[in-house]
């Protein structure tokens, strides 16, 4: 069934429709949160979350702003983050290092493996030192921009302007 279709149903709210759209992203949304969380079972849980919030919210999915998987890709980037700005989690933010986030690209366990389904490895080791700190610190731990400013001790306007450039580049490198 054409892609399309399958999203128009899901909107409708036809099961069956979820249930597929769920057996074609769940792995890749529970490893990009893993990602972010560090804990399988966290990541699982804000997955199911997740599913529940697209599936409620499905009307204000609209094609012409992005892909679907782009979609639930950013919903679910923002639960894992708001998981990690939380009191509770906001101590072991700080405790992954580019090197280690580099590392679990290349050492790819099953959970992050499932990362690299959607070509993670190489577009971040396509880009710049520079860039992969900053969007290491932006998308991967949960940082705000004036907390990655304070961390890499630059100007906020700096990283505002590197993280413009580098998902820019993470854009054209995605085109190739």
């Amino acid at each position: 069934m054409q892609l399309d279709l399958l999203v128009k149903k899901f909107q409708a709210k036809d099961v069956a429709a979820f249930e597929r759209l769920h057996a074609m992203y769940a792995e890749n949304i529970c490893g990009v949160i893993n990602t972010i969380v560090r804990n399988d079972d966290l990541a699982q849980e804000i997955c199911q979350d997740v599913f529940i919030k697209v599936w409620n919210n499905a009307e204000s999915y609209n094609p012409a702003k992005g892909r679907f998987f782009t979609w639930i890709l950013n919903i679910a980037r923002n639960a894992a983050i708001d998981e990690v700005r939380s009191k509770s989690y906001k101590n072991n933010k700080k405790n992954l290092s580019a090197d280690y986030f580099v590392g679990i690209l290349d050492h790819g366990s099953s959970a992050e493996s499932k990362v690299d389904a959607i070509g993670l490895k190489k577009l971040v080791k396509a880009l710049k030192e520079k860039c992969i700190q900053v969007i290491e610190l932006l998308y991967f731990k949960g940082y705000t921009q004036k907390e990655a400013a304070e961390e890499l001790d630059i100007p906020i306007g700096t990283i505002k302007t590197r993280n413009r450039s580098c998902i820019s580049q993470l854009r054209k490198n995605l085109k190739l």
